[in-house]
């Protein structure tokens, strides 16, 4: 049997309505604030991402070029299979074996690497249709400055440019966007 002590006890669990007010209050308050900066960061989180794609895929390009003591080509792709031209970047790109320097992916040649295209309304474009590196690991006449966009413009842009010699710099910010 139950004496009054106990249900007075359980008669008092429980939130009042003003408790419950203010935990509604803080936790408004906090998702008001969070949520932005989350979207933020997912946005910054897919560009590093996109760029550290990229620049991997020119890293391969190079490292391969030196392994082989061969050409070895980087293009835009949008199929997997073959450079579409042009310099936007961002329907993917492929890496391919290019003994014979006429930058088509022939017959003989081996594709060794296929990039997807961007995803998130991102965009990546150069100057250059293709970036070739020779058995000295060196990219002559290759150099150029690669823009990747979203959204938000140049101000968040992350860029990565190439030169001559093979080595690649990495910018925030600077990126030419269209």
């Amino acid at each position: 049997m139950r004496n009054e002590q106990d249900i007075e006890k359980i008669d008092q669990s429980g939130f009042t309505l003003i408790e419950l007010m203010v935990t509604l209050s803080v936790a408004i308050i906090i998702l008001s604030v969070g949520v932005p900066n989350y979207r933020v960061f997912v946005q910054d989180s897919l560009l590093i991402a996109q760029s550290n794609s990229f620049h991997s895929a020119i890293a391969l390009t190079k490292s391969e070029a030196i392994k082989r003591s061969s050409r070895v080509t980087l293009c835009p792709s949008s199929n997997g299979t073959s450079c579409t031209g042009g310099t936007s970047w961002s329907n993917g790109w492929i890496v391919f074996t290019n003994p014979n320097g006429n930058n088509v992916v022939d017959a003989g040649d081996e594709i060794l690497q296929v990039g997807a295209a961007l995803s998130g309304g991102s965009t990546l474009s150069g100057g250059k249709t293709r970036i070739t590196f020779t058995s000295n690991g060196f990219s002559m006449a290759s150099n150029d400055t690669f823009s990747l966009c979203d959204s938000r413009g140049a101000t968040y842009s992350k860029v990565l440019v190439l030169n001559n010699q093979g080595r690649i710099h990495a910018e925030t910010g600077t990126g030419t966007c269209s």
